[in-house]
């Protein structure tokens, strides 16, 4: 079984992060990972349903699924 990517795992660890200010995560998402955040969201919701991602970091990703689901 193949690993997670360097931005899967950079995205994982995005998501972890409290964001204070409106904005700041989009921001941060074109200026650290280098990508859009269309690509961001869509990445991540690839993550969401990945077995390697919810073994990894299993409560993030149970919140992440119920905030998309919800």
């Amino acid at each position: 079984m193949e690993s997670l990517t360097e931005v899967d795992l950079a995205i994982i660890a995005m998501e972890k992060r409290p964001w204070k200010y409106p904005g700041a995560k989009e921001r941060a998402v074109r200026t650290e990972l280098g990508i859009s955040g269309t690509e961001y969201y869509m990445r991540l919701n690839r993550l969401i349903d990945d077995e390697r991602a919810i073994r990894m970091e299993p409560a993030l990703m149970r919140r992440l699924r119920d905030h998309r689901d919800g």
